[in-house]
């Protein structure tokens, strides 16, 4: 599946998060691994979880941080293929 920021950001029922001092635990309950994000990877969880599409998380963390656009976009991506990968979000074009 090809990646666009026209996409939303679904966080499985079987996937829990918890946030501890700025940073985050997720528990992928089906294959009981835990991962770790740090500061800036939690906003980013955040806003990806919270917005209705990719584009508007990455316009909202480009309006909080004093970044290259292309940069936060790459790191956006990244991170995004990352949480697909370990099966910590899935990613949809509706």
């Amino acid at each position: 599946m090809t990646l666009s920021f026209a996409m939303r950001i679904l966080v499985p029922v079987d996937v829990l998060v918890r946030e501890l001092d700025g940073e985050s635990v997720i528990l992928n309950l089906k294959s009981e691994r835990y991962f770790g994000l740090d500061e800036v990877g939690t906003r980013m969880w955040a806003a990806l979880s919270s917005c209705d599409m990719i584009q508007d998380a990455y316009e909202s963390l480009l309006s909080e941080y004093d970044v290259d656009a292309e940069q936060l976009r790459g790191d956006l991506y990244h991170l995004i293929e990352q949480l697909v990968e370990h099966g910590l979000v899935n990613v949809s074009s509706q």
